[in-house]
């Protein structure tokens, strides 16, 4: 009986042992994708000129869509590093559309992207402003207004019906995008999401302080379109 039960504590240990290896063992790869990671983008993004900036974004599209992402500055040693001051190397405005979040489609982490999402991607006074604040005080190089294909915003301003409550408000905003392609052939909404992308840089480019930018050199102002079944984006000019 001694022997059984000392048989049995010893067997016990070895699985309570086995188990704490495997469970270290997790530790140790998690730590060292976490370093991996935080090893990512070597660059601080001061450094980035505008045209370094974009072929990020879409270098990190490009894995995205490939479905090798990197997943970069998603460490704890990131969320450290930013937490005190954030320097984004890209402002992005984009569509209020749970099918685009920025981050995810770019293969970016924490800090890396300065987010503006309203539905239909437009620059209203607000919009301009947070845009102004990420350019001039943050130091962004790139600015992307992202639109995408089947659009809700945009379809119900092709539509023309009315609608409740203030959803009116942002429709109004792209019926100009939609009348310069309406006697346009091919597909009405697809054509005013690319109307409505250049439409908004149009308005962009009448700050002052993004025009001061955009002469000096420090900035491009680009536009973006996001196929929602492949997850490519295509630079709009």
């Amino acid at each position: 009986m001694k022997y059984f039960m000392e048989r049995r504590n010893f067997l016990k240990l070895g699985v309570t042992g086995a188990f704490g290896l495997v469970v270290a063992a997790s530790d140790l790869l998690w730590q060292v994708e976490q370093v991996k990671a935080a090893e990512l983008s070597p660059l601080p993004p001061q450094s980035l000129s505008p045209d370094a900036a974009l072929q990020k974004l879409m270098e990190g599209n490009q894995r995205f869509a490939e479905h090798h992402p990197e997943y970069p500055d998603q460490s704890q040693a990131r969320l450290q590093e930013v937490a005190q001051a954030q320097h984004p190397f890209v402002t992005i405005l984009s569509c209020a559309d749970s099918r685009v979040p920025a981050e995810i489609i770019f293969d970016q982490g924490i800090g890396d992207i300065f987010d503006v999402r309203i539905a239909g991607n437009i620059v209203i006074p607000e919009a301009l402003g947070s845009i102004e604040y990420a350019v001039v005080l943050l130091g962004t190089p790139v600015v992307m207004v992202l639109g995408h294909e089947r659009c809700g915003a945009v379809t119900a301003a092709v539509q023309n019906e009315a609608l409740l409550g203030d959803i009116s408000s942002f429709v109004k905003a792209i019926k100009p995008a939609v009348e310069r392609v309406k006697d346009q052939s091919g597909d009405a909404v697809e054509n005013a999401v690319v109307a409505n992308v250049q439409y908004q840089i149009e308005r962009l480019k009448r700050s002052p302080l993004l025009t001061e930018r955009l002469q000096s050199g420090k900035l491009k102002i680009v536009g973006g379109r996001y196929d929602l079944d492949t997850g490519r984006v295509t630079i709009i000019t």
